[in-house]
Parts: C-alpha cells; sequence; structure tokens
C-alpha cells in the first residue's frame, strides 16, 4: 500500500468532510437514499467505462495469431476456480489474471491465439510448439502464482484458490477455428458486453487488431451455438 504523503491538514479535513457527508445520507428517507445508490452506481460504472480502453503496460501480447493446426498439438483449456468462487471480481484482478496468463503462455512456449479470464475461470486456445512445456507445469506455475498474489490482496493466506483445469486436443480444422470464435466470443455469450471487443480481459480486440479482415469474417463466422464446451460458470459483474 502507497503512503498517503498529504499533510496531516489535509487528511483531517477530508476526513471532516466525508463524516459530513455519511450524516446528511443517514438522514435520508428510504426512496433518497435509493436515489443516492442509484447515482453512485451510475458513477461507478462511468468510472468502469473510462478505463475499459487502458491496458496494463505489463501484459505481453502474443505474437499476431496463426489460424492453422500445428507444432505438438493445439488445445482448448478451461480452468476453474474452487467451488466456483468468484476471487477475481475486480478489474486489477483479472489484469492481474490476463497479463500472468499470457506470460506464463510465453514462459512456456505456448502460442495462444484465444482467450477469455472471468471472475472464476478462463479458457484458451494455444498451440504446443515444438519445444512447448506441457500444459501442467505451466498452469501449476500459473495458479500458484495468482493464487498466492490474489490471497495476500484479499488477506487470504494458504486459501486453495484454483480447483482444475480441463482441455481437448483439437484435431480438426473446423471444431479448432469455431472454438476461437467461442473463446473470443465467450463474454458476450456470457452477457457481459454486447460485443466481444469491448471487453477487456479477453483476446477479441487483439485479434482484430493483429488478424486480417479476412480472418477475422472468417473466423467470426463460425456458429458456436451448439459448441460442447465446459462452460457452466455464472460471471459476477463489475457494478
Amino acid at each position: 500500500m502507497k503512503a498517503d504523503h498529504r499533510p496531516m491538514e489535509s487528511q483531517s479535513s477530508d476526513e471532516s468532510e466525508h463524516s459530513k457527508l455519511a450524516n446528511r445520507i443517514s438522514q435520508l428517507n428510504p426512496l433518497q437514499i435509493a436515489e443516492v445508490e442509484r447515482l453512485v452506481t451510475k458513477l461507478e460504472l462511468q468510472s468502469l467505462r473510462d478505463t475499459s480502453s487502458i491496458v496494463p503496460q505489463h501484459t505481453d501480447w502474443p505474437h499476431a495469431p496463426i489460424h492453422r493446426l500445428g507444432g505438438k498439438g493445439t488445445y482448448i483449456v478451461t480452468a476453474g476456480t474452487l467451488n466456483k468462487e468468484h476471487h477475481f471480481r475486480d478489474a486489477s484482478a483479472l489484469d492481474f489474471l490476463q497479463a500472468e496468463l499470457l506470460a506464463k503462455a510465453r514462459e512456456y512456449r505456448w502460442q495462444l491465439e484465444a482467450w477469455a479470464c472471468f471472475s472464476n475461470h478462463y479458457h484458451f486456445v494455444g498451440h504446443a510448439l515444438e519445444d512447448s512445456k506441457s500444459l501442467k507445469p505451466f498452469l501449476t506455475h500459473l495458479h500458484a502464482d495468482t493464487a498466492r498474489e490474489i490471497n495476500r490482496r484479499q488477506n487470504c493466506v494458504s486459501r486453495q484458490v484454483w480447483y482444475n483445469f480441463w482441455e481437448t486436443a483439437l484435431t480438426y480444422e473446423k471444431s479448432y477455428l469455431a472454438r476461437l470464435n467461442y473463446v473470443h466470443q465467450n463474454a458476450v455469450r456470457h452477457g457481459l458486453v454486447p460485443v466481444a471487443n469491448q471487453y477487456r480481459w479477453c483476446s477479441a480486440a487483439w485479434f482484430e487488431r493483429t488478424a486480417t479482415p479476412a480472418q477475422v469474417k472468417t473466423i467470426y463466422g463460425f456458429k458456436i451455438n451448439q459448441l460442447k464446451v465446459l462452460d457452466d460458470f455464472e460471471i459476477m459483474r463489475m457494478v
């Protein structure tokens, strides 16, 4: 936590103002309090919109997408938290989870082509390159580091955060391309955004920046409604 270097008089003045505001709110009737809550929620949502285009500087973005099967194998992977708890429920935690996923993928030599991170799970589609390490050490490292940090932030030492991960090898081109679209569009499927590239913690905006218009049109054209993907998670909205 950063130290507050403001003069003591300024801090005391702020505390006094906060106390006055709290006292005024406590004297409102229920309808007025409901209106205050509505206004506060509106301000919080506006704050999220204002920061939604900010990309953390430490995020290690992948190279341009490959869009073909190759390497030692291509997989769709899902990992979920224990009891589907919403440990990554705010913007800072999701920034951290996404950045760690991309950094660990690079460290273990996995080429990610699509990903989506949420409050209690994530998905990705990735290629195991010729010199890649297997999924188990890659995800064990990712889960250990993200659990340790989120527990530190939430003051829950030694709490188990992650439950398990599930992988499916993709061997057919159409199946692979459809699952790319599924992961890009996952935030829309969960009702978090109307358009995939508006969700900050997935690959859609990166994909649209780095792929050709023809590639984007092709991938986004694949139907995903009938795909069988482990995805029975309820998502916590940041409001």
